[in-house]
C-alpha cells in the first residue's frame, strides 16, 4: 500500500496541475479564492530529517522518508475594507518513515527497565488549517486551526521566535486582536499599537501517549494553551522606528499522570500509575492563564498556576533612503518574574536583519545569536513557598530568596512547550520529538547558538535561500551534561517558477546536519554523525 500511495501521490497533483492552467492564465482572481496543493518528497542518511528541511515547517516534515500531498483552498482578508471576511482550508496527507521509541508500558512486566522498542510515524491524513476569519475596521476574530508565524521576526530567514516560531502544528480555538499596527488615537500617526489574544487547545494527548515513555515521570494531556502580545511602534515612514512588546504564552489544565518504575517479586520491571491530577480549567484558570496567579486549587499547581512563557521584544529600523532597511533586534526570554525583570543575563536572541527592498542577488539577510545559558542562576528558593513549615524548622525563618532555575520551556506539571514533539518556541532548542528514549520533556534547553541566512534572485523565475546554524548545548540545568556537545546545520534551496505555467514552482532544499547534538542526551556525548537529506517540492497556485 505505502509503494501505492508514492506512485499515485504525484500523479494526483500533477492532474490537479494540469487541470487549473487554463483557469490560471484566465482573468486574474476574481472572486478572491486561492486554491494550493503541492507534492514534497523528502529522503535522509539520518533518523529524521535534517535540520533545516523539518525547522519552522509547522511540524509537517520531520521524517528520514517522506512522500505527502497537501491541497489548500483560502480566501484573505480585505485589509482595505471596513468589513471583510476569510477562510482557509489545508490537508495532508502521505506516507512517512518510522522511528523507534523505547516504551515501558504501563502495568506490563519487562525483562529489563529498557521495555520494548515500538515504530512511530506521523498520521497519514491530518487536518494543518482549518478556520474562518472575519475583521471589522482595525480588529479581527478567528475561529479554527490556522498557522500562525513569528508576529515580528522575518518568518523565512530568522532561526525562529522564541516565542511562536511557526516549527509546530498549529492548535485549533479562537483569537482577536488588531489587523496589523493601528495608528492611536490623537498621536497623529506617530504611535500604533498591535497586539493579539487567543486561546487553543493542541490535541496532541495520543501522540504523547505514544510517544512517551512511562518510565519517564510525568505525563500530561487535555491542556490548553493561552497566548497574547502586545507590541508598540513608531511612525514606520520615518528613517528610525522603534518597536517595543511582549509575548505570552500558558499552558493549563489537563490531566497529569504521576508514574513509577518498580520491580515485582520476578525481578521484572513494571511501570505503574501512582498519582492522577486533575487541573483546574474553570473561569478562574482562564482568567490566570492571561494574567498569571497563584496556583489554583489543584495539588499539581505550587506557584503560577499553569506553565508560563514569554518574551520582551524590542527593535530599532533604520530605512534608507533607496528603500532599503536596517534592523536590530532583541527577545529576552522569561519563565516568571526573574526574567521579566532581566535577572537572566545576557540571555536572549540578539540579531540584524538587512531587506534590501527590492529583488537582487542579496534582497535579505539575517545574523542571529541565540544564548540561553543563565535561567536567572540555577538556585530557585522563595520563603513563601514554605509558609506552612513549622515554627521550629530554623530554615524556614530566612527571609532572603533566590529566584532562578527557569528551565526554559520546561514546566513541573507539562510535558514542554510543544505541540506533537516539535518545539512551538524557538526550534534551535532541540525538540522532544528527538528524544527516541520517550523523554518528552526538553533536556538541551541550555546552550548558544549561531544562525545566518541570505535569500535572492540568481536569474529571472530563480531565487535562492541559503542557511548555516551553529549550536552548543550543555544540557539541561537540572540534568548538565559532563560533556557538551555541538551541531552545525547548513542548508541550500533554489526554488524556480515556470514561466509557461502560471503558478507553477519547483522547489529544491539539499541540507547537511553534523555534530552530537542528536545522539541522544546521554551524559557523554557518543561521537559525531552526519545527516544529509535533500528535499523536493512541485506546488501550483490557482486563483479564482
Amino acid at each position: 500500500m505505502k509503494n501505492h500511495l508514492i506512485t499515485l501521490l504525484p500523479a494526483i497533483a500533477l492532474s490537479l496541475f494540469s487541470a487549473g492552467n487554463a483557469q490560471a492564465n484566465g482573468a486574474g482572481n476574481p472572486i478572491g479564492i486561492t486554491i494550493d496543493a503541492g507534492v514534497t518528497i523528502n529522503a535522509g542518511t539520518g533518523e529524521f530529517a535534517p535540520y533545516h528541511i523539518s525547522a519552522n515547517r509547522g511540524g509537517t516534515v520531520t521524517q528520514q522518508y517522506s512522500t505527502l500531498l497537501d491541497v489548500g483552498a483560502y480566501h484573505t482578508l480585505d485589509t482595505t475594507k471596513r468589513l471583510s471576511w476569510g477562510a482557509g482550508v489545508e490537508f495532508w496527507g502521505g506516507w512517512s518513515s518510522s522511528t523507534d521509541y523505547k516504551r515501558l508500558k504501563p502495568d506490563i512486566p519487562y525483562p529489563s527497565a529498557d521495555g520494548e522498542m515500538l515504530s512511530q510515524h506521523p498520521a497519514r491524513v491530518w487536518v494543518q488549517e482549518l478556520y474562518v476569519t472575519g475583521k471589522y475596521r482595525g480588529v479581527f476574530l478567528t475561529l479554527g486551526q490556522q498557522e500562525k508565524g513569528s508576529p515580528w521576526l522575518n518568518q523565512r530567514l530568522s532561526s525562529g521566535d522564541l516565542i511562536r516560531s511557526g516549527n509546530a502544528r498549529p492548535g485549533y480555538g479562537a483569537s482577536a486582536g488588531f489587523v496589523n499596527f493601528q495608528s492611536i488615537p490623537f498621536t497623529k500617526g506617530w504611535v500604533q499599537i498591535a497586539g493579539e489574544l487567543g486561546y487553543y487547545r493542541l490535541g496532541d494527548g495520543k501522540w504523547l501517549e505514544n510517544h512517551y515513555n512511562y518510565a519517564a515521570n510525568f505525563i500530561t494531556t487535555g491542556y490548553w494553551l493561552n497566548y497574547k502580545n502586545i507590541y508598540l511602534r513608531t511612525n514606520p515612514t520615518k528613517r528610525f522606528v522603534f518597536t517595543v512588546g511582549m509575548q505570552a504564552a500558558c499552558q493549563f489544565g489537563g490531566t497529569i499522570k504521576q508514574y513509577a518504575t518498580t520491580v515485582n517479586e520476578h525481578g521484572q520491571y513494571v511501570a505503574t500509575l501512582q498519582t492522577t491530577t486533575k487541573m483546574d480549567c474553570n473561569a478562574k484558570a482562564f482568567f490566570k492563564a492571561l494574567i498569571p496567579g497563584s496556583g489554583g486549587n489543584a495539588s499539581g499547581d505550587h506557584y503560577y498556576e499553569g506553565n508560563h512563557v514569554g518574551s520582551w521584544d524590542i527593535s530599532l529600523k533604520y530605512n534608507f533612503k533607496n528603500g532599503a532597511s536596517l534592523k536590530a533586534y532583541l527577545q529576552k526570554p522569561f519563565e516568571d518574574g526573574s526574567g521579566i525583570g532581566w535577572k537572566n543575563g545576557f540571555d536572549g536572541l540578539w540579531g540584524l536583519e538587512y531587506n534590501a527592498g527590492k529583488r537582487g542577488i542579496v534582497s535579505g539577510a539575517v545574523i542571529e545569536y541565540l544564548d540561553l545559558t543563565n535561567h536567572s542562576g540555577p538556585l530557585h528558593f522563595n520563603p513563601g513557598d514554605y509558609a506552612s513549615v513549622a515554627e521550629s524548622i530554623s530554615w524556614s525563618q530566612i527571609d532572603a530568596k533566590a529566584t532562578g532555575s527557569d528551565d526554559y520551556y520546561n514546566n513541573y506539571a507539562y510535558n514542554g512547550y510543544q505541540n506533537r514533539g516539535m518545539a512551538i518556541g524557538s526550534p534551535m532548542v532541540k525538540s522532544p520529538l528527538y528524544h527516541t528514549d520517550g523523554y518528552m520533556r526538553f533536556f538541551d534547553n541550555r546552550l548558544r547558538g549561531f544562525h545566518i541566512a541570505l535569500e535572492g534572485d540568481i536569474v529571472a523565475n530563480l531565487s535562492y535561500r541559503a542557511m548555516y546554524s551553529w549550536r552548543k548545548s550543555w544540557g539541561n540545568i537540572f540534568m548538565p551534561r559532563t560533556e557538551p556537545v555541538t551541531q552545525n546545520a547548513c542548508m541550500l534551496e533554489a526554488s524556480y517558477n515556470v514561466p509557461r505555467v502560471k503558478g507553477l514552482q519547483l522547489n529544491l532544499q539539499l541540507a547537511l546536519d553534523h555534530g552530537s547534538l542528536y545522539n541522544g542526551y546521554a551524559a557523554k556525548a557518543d561521537g559525531s554523525h552526519t545527516n544529509f537529506g535533500a528535499l523536493l517540492a512541485v506546488r501550483y497556485r490557482l486563483g479564482l
